[in-house]
């Protein structure tokens, strides 16, 4: 072999070294980069060329697929897109994802490695594994019979099974179609801008994204703390509270929407919810034994994922006495989200049991195989069995001779508290109504269902906007459409 046939080789076995040596490059050390690289379309073009999975309710599939047509073959549709907005989410090619279609996006796309059969064959050929199907735990008829009691008006309801914390309804009103977002163009862009300037905000999800003063509704946590820590023993004994009641330290003198509130036994305050003796029984108590209490119903935790995340509903951790006396009575800096309060009644209900809340039931391959399936599991023990059937009797109370009349159902025990929460500068805008409730059917010892319904803008003259006349009737049909249920127990005796 002469000379320059020698260096023609040596220089060709260099090319090849730089050639190998740029694709290591390319395909190790620099393809995160190219794959972030918003000019870089091919992820979207795997992502979207196949259908995704479904999220179904009630073992109907609530979105699907549809052609599209071009580079991006498949968009997301969805069916009664409106009323399962504050579940689904979104799922856009412009905007991305939210709520489950975000939380189990890996799932829904087939990336997720819990879905592979045939994993060494995946990673052999490359080939995407097909979108699974994510099963929610929301009952379609309890769903239904929220949304329709809404009827657009802004608020929300949030609905648990007590016994296991699975969600069975989630609505936020009004709400919008989440399939106005799926794909791309001016069609899109047009409809997010509308939906974002929308003074109603009807893409907030207000059931577990949205925290309200509590207003009365939080007595319930303030009965809890004060029979925990024994300040009351009888709920029919009289009290000292003073009405009108001075705020401590204060020349703030607090009063009630109705007479007869003046010593009135726990039992009585709590059915007509007379606010001086729930603020002067939180002021005695003090900040700690009333934070610990609300802490122990889920309030002050950041961390709530059901799997969405939950905003934080608050309770101050420092607080003077006259601070401590409005916190009590769900005021001052006090706000909660429609499911924690649900989480309130649910833990009333099941006897001082709080269970952790769950959307998703199990998720299915495409073959239809259990990949995953939800664990019920014990948030905290809120209150002991002692201190709940105190609770439940003040809640009963409420029901059948207090501000929540509207709310019984024939045949079943329903417990409630009613609450109007003040707000705006001076609290001159329009009270919240809420509402939180549980109920047992025929022959049941624990809650099948428990509800905590908010209504914002409340289709009344402020004097008479009442947790009772506007939210309890949709806390009800809530109730109804759960306990119609067979799972429910109405026709098993002893059953819960």
């Amino acid at each position: 072999m002469n000379r320059c046939v020698r260096h023609a080789a040596v220089f060709c076995l260099l090319l090849l070294l730089a050639l190998l040596a740029n694709a290591t490059r390319v395909q190790l050390v620099a393809a995160g980069g190219y794959a972030a690289n918003p000019a870089n379309r091919r992820a979207d073009i795997a992502r979207y060329a196949q259908p995704r999975g479904d999220i179904l309710v009630g073992g109907r599939a609530v979105t699907g697929s549809r052609p599209a047509g071009g580079p991006l073959r498949y968009v997301r549709s969805y069916a009664d897109g409106p009323l399962y907005a504050p579940v689904t989410g979104f799922s856009s090619q412009t905007y991305g994802a939210t709520l489950l279609e975000g939380t189990e996006d890996s799932l829904l796309d087939g990336t997720s490695g819990a879905l592979d059969d045939q994993p060494l064959w995946r990673e052999i050929t490359r080939a995407r594994q097909r979108g699974g199907d994510v099963h929610t735990t929301i009952e379609p008829a309890a769903q239904q019979a929220a949304y329709d009691g809404l009827a657009g008006r802004r608020g929300a309801v949030a609905a648990l099974d007590p016994a296991t914390g699975r969600i069975l309804a989630l609505v936020s009103s009004p709400s919008y179609d989440p399939g106005l977002l799926s794909g791309a163009g001016a069609s899109v862009t047009a409809a997010w801008k509308r939906l974002n300037a929308d003074p109603q905000q009807p893409m907030l999800d207000r059931a577990i994204r949205q925290t309200y003063p509590p207003g009365s509704t939080f007595k319930v946590v303030t009965a809890a703390a004060a029979l925990a820590a024994g300040e009351v023993t009888d709920l029919r004994a009289p009290t000292n509270s003073p009405d009108p009641y001075r705020l401590p330290g204060t020349d703030v003198a607090l009063t009630n929407e109705g007479a007869g509130c003046r010593d009135a036994s726990v039992y009585d305050a709590f059915r007509y919810s007379c606010n001086t003796v729930f603020a002067k029984l939180g002021a005695d108590l003090g900040a700690a034994d009333v934070v610990a209490q609300a802490e122990l119903f889920g309030f002050n935790d950041s961390r709530l994922r059901i799997p969405p995340s939950v905003a934080k509903s608050n309770v101050d951790t420092v607080m003077s006495p006259d601070q401590v006396a409005l916190s009590s009575i769900g005021q001052y800096d006090t706000t909660a989200t429609p499911l924690q309060m649900a989480m309130v009644a649910a833990a009333v209900g099941n006897g001082g049991r709080l269970m952790a809340p769950y959307l998703v039931d199990r998720v299915t391959n495409h073959a239809g195989s259990t990949v995953s399936q939800a664990r019920p599991h014990l948030l905290h023990q809120a209150v002991d069995a002692r201190t709940a059937a105190a609770l439940q009797e003040l809640m009963e109370g409420v029901v059948t001779e207090g501000t929540g009349t509207s709310a019984a159902l024939p045949g079943a025990v329903v417990g409630g508290k009613t609450g109007t929460a003040q707000h705006g500068l001076a609290n001159t805008g329009t009270p919240y109504a809420w509402f939180l409730s549980y109920a047992k059917p025929p022959g049941g010892t624990r809650a099948a269902v428990a509800v905590a319904v908010v209504v914002e803008d409340a289709d009344a003259v402020r004097a008479d906007i009442s947790g009772g006349g506007n939210a309890a009737p949709i806390a009800r049909a809530v109730m109804a459409a759960v306990l119609r249920q067979p799972a429910a127990g109405l026709n098993r005796p002893g059953g819960s």
